[in-house]
């Protein structure tokens, strides 16, 4: 009988699912739920969702009900300083995720919602929780506290936390089976840039800095967020009369590349950017230099990088940020080979050319990887 796992990411109005077979790790089903709650949309509430996912896996011929299940596993984004792993969802589990909820006001309380509809739903169906923090549990102190008084790691501590653990983990598994190295004696700085973006320095295959903060506002340029800012900046706008909701929605929406060349979809900006807008032009260049910033620093920090990693939407796909990124950076190992980085197709690729750290594209399974993860622990309990 295969070992079938649905991974769910539920988020505020949206349902994300695939069912996959994890013997094969085949994908026998995927789909989205979209417009949950809104007027005329298939679903009103999580509920009626996940009847609206159970009704198209029926009509794909992969579902005879859950017992047909070998697991669920739950996207996460954020698990504060709880969980270093994927964790067997328990109602101690449901409680440190509902505590972490003030760290991801827009993330964990969809997020958890999924999980306890699943739960009231299939009570006997094995549920693990993958969260996008864990991985980053391994960073030293020095990497993940602020500079600021004790008192305010007490409780639910203000540290940096990271996120896209998810990826870093899937795409470090794939670079060391890649490499036909173990995990344990590589060094890569990974950059998951999508509309989302942060960057991670893997050392000896953990996670030892990354970019994003408490929250996923920090670090690089992003599609709509502004990454690193001066704190003085949010002074200055409250000073000016702004509310804090003003400023928040300034920061997480209004910036980034949507900030700077006024529409966040990469796509479009480097079109633009081409035809010699000068707004566009400007935001590639903000967005590729501050990358820059981060695969120095993290150059420092590792000591030996074996392999620049671009993964993600805009990582895979964008020639053009890639080759921006890399260049003038053969001081540091990295020097790209323009044909091979504008040939790049599906799959892993090799984008170096006479220098001695690899530079590959490699495309991100955030499902799977959650897929294998929810497996594993279910697969321990059971031993």
């Amino acid at each position: 009988m295969p070992r079938k796992i649905l991974v769910l990411n539920s988020g505020s109005s949206s349902l994300k699912y695939r069912l996959i077979d994890l013997d094969g790790e085949a994908v026998l089903a995927s789909g989205l739920v979209e417009r949950i709650g809104e007027d005329g949309a298939p679903a009103a509430d999580h509920r009626q969702a996940i009847a609206e996912l159970v009704r198209r896996l029926e009509a794909s011929g992969h579902w005879r009900g859950a017992g047909d299940l070998y697991g669920i596993g739950h996207r996460v984004v954020h698990g504060g300083e709880s969980f270093a792993a994927a964790a067997r969802v328990d109602d101690a589990v449901v409680a440190a995720i509902r505590a972490a909820i003030a760290l991801a006001p827009l993330h964990n309380p969809p997020n958890l919602l999924g999980i306890e509809v699943c739960r009231e739903l299939w009570p006997g169906v094995p549920q693990v929780a993958v969260f996008d923090t864990a991985f980053h549990q391994t960073m030293p102190p020095q990497a993940y506290r602020y500079a600021l008084p004790e008192s305010c790691y007490g409780g639910m501590p203000i540290r940096r936390y990271g996120f896209h653990g998810t990826s870093f983990a899937y795409v470090t598994r794939r670079v060391a089976e890649y490499l036909g190295r173990p995990q344990a004696a590589l060094n890569l700085i990974a950059l998951h840039l999508g509309n989302g973006a942060s960057a991670c320095a893997i050392g000896g295959g953990r996670s030892l800095d990354t970019s994003m903060g408490l929250t996923p506002l920090a670090g690089l340029m992003m599609g709509t967020r502004c990454g690193d800012l001066d704190p003085g900046v949010v002074l200055h706008l409250l000073g000016q009369g702004r509310t804090l909701a003003e400023v928040a929605g300034l920061l997480n929406r209004d910036s980034g590349l949507k900030g700077v060349a006024g529409g966040n979809d990469m796509r479009d900006v480097l079109v633009r950017a081409d035809a010699g807008d000068a707004e566009a032009g400007l935001a590639v260049a903000m967005y590729c230099h501050r990358i820059k910033h981060y695969v120095g620093a993290y150059s420092a920090v590792l000591g030996r990088v074996d392999a620049l990693v671009f993964t993600g939407g805009i990582g895979e796909h964008a020639a053009p940020i890639r080759q921006g990124v890399c260049a003038g950076l053969a001081n540091l190992g990295i020097v790209l080979d323009e044909a091979a980085n504008a040939a790049a197709g599906p799959g892993i690729a090799e984008l170096q050319g006479g220098g001695g750290v690899k530079i590959l594209v490699v495309p991100t399974d955030e499902e799977l990887e959650i897929a294998r993860q929810a497996g594993g622990v279910i697969a321990q309990a059971a031993v």
